[in-house]
C-alpha cells in the first residue's frame, strides 16, 4: 500500500510529505491476532484509557479465562462483579455484555464484517451499544487494514494536522475531513503519519 500511497500523499500535500520524510517508513501495528470479536472487545476495553492502563485491564480480563480471549458465550455469562474486579468500569461491562449477547444470538454477524464495505462496517458496529464511530473506524484501520479511513473525531489527528499544517487553532472535525479529502484513497496512511508527527521534536 505505502509504495503508491506515499508518492500520492507527497504530491497532494507537501507539508504532510515533509512529515513523511521525517517519520520514515510506514509501519502500522495491525491487530491481526484472534477473531474480530476479540478485536472489538479489546477496543472497548481501551476506550478513553492510556495504553498502559488499558493493557493491564485487558490482561486481567483475559486472565479470567486462562490467559486467552473469551468466547462470546463465556463473556456473556461472566458476572458483572467479576469483570468489575478485573478493572472494567460498569459501563464497559454493560458494553461487552451487549456485544457478546448480539454475537451469540447472531444479531451481529461479526465474523463476516470484512465482507462489508467501510460504511457497512461502521453502520453494523455502531448499532451495538457502546461502540461509536471512532471505535468502528479503528477496527477498519487496524483490524481490516482498510486504506482510506479518516477518524475525523480523533483528537490526536486534529492535533497532528494542526502541527503539520501550522494551523493557529485546533481544526474542527469538519475541517479535518475537508482537508483530508485530498489524501484519498490513502487517508489511513495519512492518519498514521499525523499521529506519528506528534512524537517528533518541533
Amino acid at each position: 500500500m505505502s509504495k503508491s500511497a506515499l508518492p500520492h500523499l507527497r504530491a497532494v500535500d507537501p507539508k504532510l510529505g515533509a512529515t513523511i520524510d521525517r517519520v520514515g517508513p510506514y509501519r502500522p501495528r495491525y491487530s491481526s491476532e484472534g477473531t474480530h470479536f476479540d478485536a472489538v472487545v479489546r477496543s472497548i476495553v481501551y476506550q478513553q484509557l492510556s495504553g498502559a492502563a488499558a493493557g493491564t485491564i485487558h490482561g486481567r480480563v483475559m486472565a479470567l479465562y486462562g490467559g486467552r480471549s473469551p468466547m462470546p458465550h463465556e463473556l456473556e455469562r461472566t458476572p458483572v462483579e467479576t469483570l468489575r474486579a478485573a478493572g472494567l468500569s460498569g459501563r464497559k461491562v454493560e458494553y461487552v455484555h451487549a456485544l457478546a449477547r448480539q454475537v451469540t444470538t447472531k444479531t451481529l454477524p461479526i465474523e463476516t464484517l470484512h465482507e462489508l464495505d467501510d460504511d457497512g462496517v461502521i453502520e453494523t458496529l455502531t448499532a451495538v451499544k457502546g461502540i461509536g464511530r471512532w471505535t468502528a473506524q479503528m477496527f477498519l484501520m487496524f483490524r481490516l487494514k482498510r486504506p482510506d479511513v479518516l477518524a475525523e473525531l480523533d483528537l490526536g489527528l486534529q492535533k497532528g494536522l494542526q502541527k503539520v499544517h501550522g494551523l493557529r487553532s485546533l481544526p474542527s472535525p469538519k475541517r479535518l475531513a475537508k482537508i483530508g479529502e485530498r489524501w484519498a484513497p490513502y487517508r489511513s496512511v495519512a492518519s498514521w503519519y499525523l499521529w506519528r508527527s506528534l512524537e517528533l521534536d518541533d
